[in-house]
């Protein structure tokens, strides 16, 4: 039971650090006069860390064969960070942190329960059930609770 609650804490503390790098990217623009700026340094720090995690891991570097066997497609990682990033820094201060993470959740939810019931970029196809679409549901009522 233990070991079972510990990945859901670390997604909890991950949860909890996707609002407060939102809250600081948001502060930062601000000070900066700038939304591109902004998330140019929240990623220019993230790689800094990520180089770092590297170095205190010894991780090595991916062989090139292996980088040339990626398909185009799993490149555009970053691309979708961007966008992410781009967005919350624009949107937080409009809607507020607890609206715009029930809306990024309702949005995640309906891309996993979409990816997953078509089995697409990779993923095993798992149909959306009753279950699952009752739970988005619920998540879109939520956000209509949030948002009053």
């Amino acid at each position: 039971m233990l070991y079972a609650l510990f990945p859901a804490t670390l997604a909890i503390i991950a949860g909890g650090s996707i609002v407060v790098q939102q809250v600081l990217n948001a502060n930062l623009r601000v000070a900066l006069n700038s939304a591109v700026w902004s998330g140019f340094i929240s990623y220019l720090v993230g790689v800094i860390c990520m180089g770092l995690l590297a170095l205190v891991l010894r991780d090595p570097l991916p062989s090139i064969g292996a980088a040339a066997r990626i398909p185009w497609w799993a490149w555009s990682g970053g691309l979708f960070g961007a966008i992410f990033i781009g967005l919350a820094i624009l949107l937080l201060p409009q809607v507020g942190a607890a609206t715009f993470i029930a809306l990024l959740v309702t949005g995640q939810m309906l891309a996993s329960v979409a990816i997953d019931h078509f089995g697409w970029i990779g993923f095993a196809q798992r149909p959306l059930d009753l279950p699952r679409l009752l739970g988005v549901a619920l998540l879109i009522v939520a956000v209509v609770l949030i948002r009053r």
